[in-house]
């Protein structure tokens, strides 16, 4: 069934091509959501890794991940992605490994596998042989433990902060400032069945999440008249004081005197 990954090629036989080029270091097939993986002996990964490269087309190493499943012999897994550019097809190769036992490295193969190496080694511990520089590259200097293992704390071991007295960062054991907080997932628009912080300020209403009732407001001023302004009978006195510089009113123009007609004249 087809997803929303990219679109790849579909080759017709890329399955069995690629389980007679591997052979006996092949231990399972894996065909699921249009993406083929293969699960191949630790031991021969890197022989297995070559001919992949050369005899089925595979020039790419696109990526190296890990996975942990703590309840299994074999907790880790290490995935490489691997590119065909010339088929249009990718393809997943797996081998399994636990604390201890060392998986093969791909270096000499493709040395991009150095850093990403280097990532799976220090988020989950797991040693690559052959690799001449595997050194943590995400966490700090001197870190304890691998964060992308599942019985790693959540919180970590240490915290760092800048030391003013000292001048510099320092570690120090983790201190939540906060307990993890619960939550009960009711809708507060449903109603709590408890009093909210603050609303027990309210007097007289029911449990829940009451509604402060908002305090009295004193009659607005308004005023009767355009001369009044509001600021008292002195102000309105001020206000209808008229400046000697002040052009006098025009009076009204109309016809009357001048031996119009007045309306009712018409009539």
């Amino acid at each position: 069934m087809g997803h929303s990954a990219p679109k790849i090629a579909t080759i017709e036989g890329i399955v069995q091509e690629i389980e007679a080029i591997l052979g006996s270091m092949l231990i399972e097939t894996v065909d699921h959501a249009d993406e083929l993986g293969f699960i191949v002996q630790r031991e021969a990964l890197s022989q297995a890794m070559t001919l992949l490269r050369d005899r089925a087309q595979y020039q790419q190493l696109m990526e190296i991940a890990g996975v942990d499943y703590p309840d299994r012999p074999e907790r880790f897994e290490v995935a490489y992605h691997l590119l065909s550019v010339t088929r249009n097809h990718r393809i997943r190769v797996k081998v399994s490994t636990d604390e201890d036992k060392p998986v093969p490295t791909v270096t000499h193969i493709w040395p991009v596998a150095g850093w990403l190496e280097r990532e799976v080694f220090d988020m989950y511990g797991v040693v690559f042989e052959g690799n001449t520089d595997l050194r943590r590259i995400l966490t700090d200097y001197g870190f304890k433990g691998h964060p992308q293992r599942k019985d790693f704390p959540l919180t970590g071991y240490v915290e760092l902060r800048y030391s003013e007295e000292d001048k510099r960062v320092v570690y120090e054991p983790v201190k939540l400032a906060q307990d993890f907080r619960s939550f009960d997932f009711m809708s507060p628009w449903e109603g709590a069945e408890y009093i909210l912080p603050g609303d027990e300020k309210a007097k007289g209403e029911a449990p829940g999440a009451p509604t402060p009732t908002p305090p009295p407001t004193s009659t607005p001023k308004t005023t009767e008249k355009k001369a009044d302004t509001g600021a008292g009978e002195a102000a309105n006195k001020a206000a209808q004081a008229k400046s000697e510089e002040a052009p006098a009113k025009p009076a009204a123009q109309t016809d009357e005197g001048k031996g119009a007609a007045k309306p009712e004249d018409k009539a």
